[in-house]
């Protein structure tokens, strides 16, 4: 999801999350319409919300812990995400001794870890330097496509569902199968819809630099280019 700021993106995502009621409308998951949290999904903010006094196995196995899962068990499924995102080393280590792209990767760890069917994303990356921030698009892509440490890949009806909310419109198409755009606000609302037919797997680093990247960026640029105008404009009328 991408489009000007305030426009309600994250908004969006916390009434798909169950922690905002809608005042119009019904939020369906699954087959069922939503009534409190929603229980199919994780949420990951633009900060992390490790716990500084848990060491980073410790934040991993959380989710699990609270769900009721035996320590050996809990830390057993740690250790494995661990390894999936490049921190077995630093099981024993707290956030605090953590670089930003390390503390993501437990961040992530964490969420996935839950085993969710549905995984919203506000800004995740927004913080990180360029560098970090592509590697950390390639992690994420790596999880749901299936480890490249692993023999076995998911299979596509087995994916996650990924909600994804950025300002970076280079990133929304590196990562999306669609991307959706939205209106300047007030009374936001959907003005384009993308389909990103991009092959996958994809390549982070190269990706940018293909012609049909290039092409679909013009396209949705030029559509969100006019509301970012527009958002600018009203911002202008209401100073006056």
């Amino acid at each position: 999801i991408v489009g000007p700021s305030g426009c309600g993106k994250s908004t969006l995502l916390n009434v798909a999350a169950g922690l905002l009621v809608p005042t119009s409308g019904r939020v369906i998951a699954g087959s069922a319409e939503l009534a409190g949290l929603n229980r199919r999904a994780t949420y990951l903010f633009q900060q992390d919300a490790l716990l500084p006094w848990k060491n980073v196995r410790d934040n991993v196995t959380l989710g699990l812990t609270l769900a009721g899962v035996g320590r050996t068990e809990a830390c057993r499924r740690a250790d494995a995400w661990l390894a999936r995102v490049g921190l077995t080393t630093f099981a024993a280590h707290y956030p605090a001794q953590l670089s930003g792209g390390m503390r993501k990767r437990v961040a992530m760890a964490q969420h996935w870890i839950i085993d969710r069917e549905l995984l919203l994303m506000d800004e995740p990356f927004s913080a990180l330097d360029v560098h970090t921030r592509q590697r950390m698009e390639s992690e994420l892509l790596g999880l749901w496509e299936g480890s490249e440490r692993s023999t076995d890949r998911v299979a596509p009806h087995d994916r996650k569902t990924v909600l994804f909310v950025t300002h970076d419109l280079e990133e929304a198409i590196t990562l999306a199968d669609e991307v959706v755009v939205l209106s300047a606000g007030p009374a936001s609302r959907i003005v384009a819809r993308h389909p990103v037919t991009l092959d996958r797997p994809r390549d982070v680093m190269e990706l940018r630099t293909t012609p049909a990247f290039i092409d679909l960026y013009r396209t949705v640029w030029g559509v969100l280019r006019s509301e970012v105008v527009k958002s600018q404009m009203n911002a202008e009328v209401r100073r006056g």
